[in-house]
């Protein structure tokens, strides 16, 4: 494997204003609940939220109740908080076959931040079950040890140098999964996330959309909604690049 580019961590300053920069995001849903009244429908299929890094599906209300709102049966995890345990990847196969032998049907999975790492793995592992696969701010094309959430990780694992941090910082997670229909969502300001790393290798039905929002306000920030809505609108085998009407350009874009 080629060695890898240096990613530097995001600027100290990104980080520090999270908090309030998600508070932005979140007050976007404001002014942006007009043009959400026409974002596109679900034909009632099941998605799954998987959230952040040592968030719990508190984190996704907000996205899975308006994607309720538009017809998806979107659903939490209801595994806890993401502590990133490696358990959690049982737990998931466990709950996608449950959740198949519920449905009849493949699933869509939203993933943020670690959640989309989740989700990405499970869709590389299970791609028969999974429809559509959107993930938020989320390490999945290089080493989450330049994400500033890296020691909390180490730390909350037990492991100073242990073998588990390592398999996660260089595992085979860059590799998309084949024949799911895949976006990410990423943003330049995200303080918490590279960017840089954050983003979708190219290819037939994978793609990156742009975001102007912080990390912890993806989940909550109307054009993501908007965005996600879409996404997942799609039928299966119908897959098409996203194109937003020119009045959400300015806030988000696809990375052409």
């Amino acid at each position: 494997m080629a060695e890898e580019t240096f990613v530097p961590r995001p600027s100290p300053l990104l980080g520090l204003t999270e908090p309030l920069r998600a508070a932005a995001d979140l007050a976007s849903l404001l002014p942006g609940s007009l043009w959400l009244r026409g974002a596109a429908r679900g034909d009632g299929h099941r998605v799954l939220v998987v959230p952040g890094f040592t968030a719990s599906d508190r984190s996704t209300v907000v996205l899975r109740e308006f994607l309720r709102r538009q017809g998806f049966d979107a659903r939490g995890w209801e595994l806890g908080r993401n502590l990133g345990s490696p358990e959690l990847r049982d737990a998931l196969d466990h709950l996608l076959s449950r959740t198949l032998d519920e449905t009849g049907a493949p699933i869509s999975l939203v993933g943020w931040s670690l959640g989309g790492v989740f989700a990405r793995n499970l869709a590389r592992r299970r791609p028969e079950g999974v429809r559509n696969l959107v993930t938020l701010g989320s390490p999945i094309s290089g080493s989450p040890t330049r994400t500033r959430a890296w020691q909390l990780y180490r730390q909350l694992q037990g492991e100073q140098d242990g073998n588990g941090s390592r398999r996660f910082a260089r595992g085979p997670r860059r590799d998309p999964p084949q024949g799911v229909p895949s976006s990410a969502i990423w943003s330049r300001s995200d303080g918490i996330v590279p960017w840089q790393i954050a983003r979708e290798q190219p290819g037939p039905e994978r793609e990156n959309l742009e975001v102007l929002a912080s990390h912890l306000g993806l989940g909550v920030h109307a054009a993501v909604l908007y965005a996600v809505a879409d996404r997942l609108s799609q039928p299966a085998g119908q897959w098409r690049a996203f194109d937003p009407p020119w009045w959400l350009r300015p806030l988000l874009r696809p990375e052409r």
